[in-house]
């Protein structure tokens, strides 16, 4: 068996984890989130910098965590795409250095690919053939899984515009919430009513992309009632933009697991850390006899266990390492694991 080091440098985290045979052994994170804070949103180059700055400590944090040292490390797995340019160059040339040091084959391994592995962390091995959904900040997406190492993963769907994570942000703006939105969305939701507003559900009329996605005009609906509804209660008006999210999300994951004819959904990503968005996944999927798979909470999130849990399952298949001459992609669709 291979201990696999996964890094995760795509947005404004440092992830960095170990796993061995499907199980994590041990991983630590550090987040520049705060610094980004103040700008409502994610600046590049300040990711960049305190990637740079956080690498050598976290992963000295997850080996400590593992009750691991560098020569126990077999392989190594790295986010190459998709994510922020200047970010990804940073964990993608962190893992070189690593590799090359340690004498270990590297992995160039797909962000998306590595929210599904997370669940496998949790529930174990996918089906053969289950649906899907990654909801993040800056990816909405169905897709039908088989294998996800070894055959094609076919792109179901993908958002039009904004991705739901960036709705959550730019309406937490909207409505004087700090960021991020989706954390801030959810806990003032918990106080407001999900009914007081009927926000439209977005490419849900007859004749719109079955499984498209589209959230940009959500967030424009949300602009436009606060400006007319100044003194409106901000609980209120969270709570039913989160509750249109969640329906749309909900309605056509379990609309694609109908025309796939499949039985289970995956549900990944940081938005699937939403409590509004996990419990009607989980009340629509007990409904219609579908198994819901989601991940604990803090790997939903951009984290290094679940690179390394992806490139965990490239070295059990017996896949051919990446080399040491691949570059990051910042923007790639996901059909296979392996980028690289």
């Amino acid at each position: 068996m291979t201990v696999v080091m996964g890094i995760e440098t795509s947005c404004d985290e440092t992830g960095v984890g170990f796993v061995e045979d499907g199980v994590l052994l041990g991983d630590a994170l550090a987040s520049s989130m705060d610094e980004h804070a103040r700008f409502g949103g994610v600046v590049p180059e300040i990711a960049a910098r305190a990637h740079l700055q956080a690498m050598v400590p976290t992963v000295r944090a997850a080996l400590d965590k593992a009750g691991l040292g560098l020569d126990d490390v077999g392989a190594v797995a790295v986010t190459a795409g998709p994510g922020l340019a200047t970010a990804l160059h940073v964990g993608v040339a962190a893992a070189k250095s690593y590799a090359l040091a340690l004498g270990v084959p590297l992995y160039g391994v797909h962000h998306l690919a590595g929210h599904a592995a997370a669940d496998t962390l949790e529930h174990g091995s996918l089906p053969d053939r289950s649906v899907a959904l990654i909801v993040s900040g800056g990816h909405t997406s169905l897709l039908f899984v088989r294998d996800l190492v070894r055959t094609p993963i076919v792109h179901l769907s993908d958002t039009f515009d904004d991705a739901a994570g960036e709705a959550f942000d730019k309406v937490a703006r909207l409505i004087g919430l700090p960021y991020p939105g989706g954390p801030s969305i959810d806990r003032a939701a918990r106080e407001g009513n999900a009914g007081a507003v009927a926000f439209p559900r977005p490419l849900t009329a007859p004749g719109d992309p079955e499984l498209g996605f589209s959230f940009s005009g959500l967030k424009t609906a949300v602009a436009r009632y606060v400006e007319k509804h100044p003194d409106t209660d901000v609980n209120d008006v969270a709570a039913s933009f989160q509750e249109a999210v969640a329906d749309v999300l909900t309605t056509k994951a379990l609309r694609a697991c109908r025309r796939e004819e499949v039985d289970t959904l995956v549900v990944v990503g940081g938005v699937a850390a939403n409590s509004r968005i996990r419990a009607l996944a989980q009340e629509r999927c007990d409904t219609a006899g579908v198994e819901l798979r989601i991940p604990p909470m803090r790997l939903c999130t951009d984290n290094g266990a679940m690179i390394a849990a992806i490139g965990d399952l490239l070295v059990r298949d017996g896949a051919k390492p990446s080399g040491l001459e691949f570059s990051a992609v910042p923007t790639i669709e996901l059909q296979q694991a392996q980028l690289c």
